[in-house]
């Protein structure tokens, strides 16, 4: 049985390809870009459209054109890999293919595939983080739940004792007994983290960050500032508002502990697409950056500073993060950190389908 396919139900299945497809005709002139390439040459279609290969790549990856021109002039594929492509204060690292399309003999256009493997490397890791947090999430809750059980009987004990003893000065040791079963017990409560169901509803993003950014002014000093860079173009999400916040919360008031006097914060959202959060595929998802200009994060600690009980500072309980990343998992997303002194990024993702099925 034959299928013919349409000229829209071609484009849609190139839309759906993690490769960046472009076509060029004879004269290297780009006549049609599909949206994995938007993303990676970070425009629209609208703007790149009718644009040399010499203006889109030139500037950003010299063997590239080359390899291009190569092909146009001897007629042949062309495979090359790990070329750099630097684009917007970022590089990338990209497969390259280009195919001449011929027909009838003649050379009509040129179709060239770039592949990022950065997404293939940022998978991988994801995957090793979430599944090296959800084995220290267990391992955690397992020990808070051994603990909690003693800790109950010792402060019980040390109240049966309390009233028992006449003198007040020995009943000052049973209160620190009491106060500090207290604070181990709430310590043990944050470890096991958040056990409640998700309230998810449609909300706005934005007024979750107004109200973080609101309660972290109350709480720091004036020599603190935050600033905002919001679009607002981004539409409503179906997520629990509260645990936001406080997601937000944390990572904000980590960044404030860190300046140790002065400093400042942005908070940034945009809208990205084609995101992988794990293994699967994002058509849209939200960005959402917290940057600050604090000392930065030693290299030693960044690579687990979402595990329980890991922090750089000797006040901390290295709890803050971890119960951040648990609440951004629980609404499909992923939290990510890039850090150097002087600029410290955590990056927020959220995945925005299950916003329009609800909507």
């Amino acid at each position: 049985m034959d299928i013919q396919l349409s000229h829209l139900e071609y484009k849609k299945a190139l839309d759906h390809l993690n490769s960046a497809i472009l076509l060029f005709d004879q004269h290297l002139i780009l006549k049609y870009i599909n949206s994995a390439g938007e993303v990676l040459l970070a425009d629209s279609i609208k703007h790149l459209i009718g644009n040399s290969a010499n203006k889109l790549f030139k500037a950003f990856n010299e063997p590239l054109f080359n390899n291009l021109k190569q092909c146009l002039a001897l007629q042949d594929p062309l495979v090359d890999c790990e070329l750099q492509l630097h684009q917007l204060n970022q590089t990338l690292t990209v497969n390259f293919s280009a195919t001449p399309v011929i027909d009838n003999a003649i050379l009509t256009g040129i179709v060239v595939e770039l592949l990022p493997v950065d997404r293939h490397i940022k998978i991988s890791k994801e995957e090793q983080l979430i599944a090296q947090q959800n084995n220290t999430r267990l391992l955690v809750r397992g020990l808070a739940h051994e603990i909690k059980n003693p800790l109950g009987g010792l402060r019980g004990a040390a109240q049966l004792l309390e009233q028992e003893l006449t003198e007040p000065d020995l009943k000052e040791y049973t209160q620190i007994i009491i106060a500090e079963s207290d604070r181990l017990q709430d310590l043990m409560d944050k470890m096991l983290g958040p056990n409640k169901p998700t309230n998810k509803q449609i909300i706005n993003i934005h007024e979750a960050l107004e109200r973080v950014r609101h309660l972290v002014n109350v709480e720091s000093s004036d020599k603190v500032e935050i600033h905002t860079n919001y679009d607002p173009s981004i539409p409503d999400l179906y997520a629990d508002k509260n645990l936001l916040i406080q997601a937000f919360l944390n990572i904000t008031r980590n960044a404030v502990q860190a300046f140790k006097g002065e400093g400042t914060i942005w908070m940034k959202t945009r809208i990205i697409r084609h995101i992988t959060l794990g293994r699967k595929i994002h058509k849209l998802a939200i960005k959402i950056q917290f940057i600050d200009d604090g000392p930065g994060i030693r290299p030693e600690l960044l690579p687990t500073i979402f595990y329980p009980m890991i922090t750089g500072r000797a006040e901390g309980t290295g709890l803050g993060l971890s119960i951040s990343q648990s609440l951004i998992n629980q609404h499909n997303g992923l939290i990510e950190c890039n850090s150097e002194p002087g600029k410290t990024i955590f990056s927020v993702f959220l995945p925005l389908e299950e916003s329009y099925a609800h909507s």
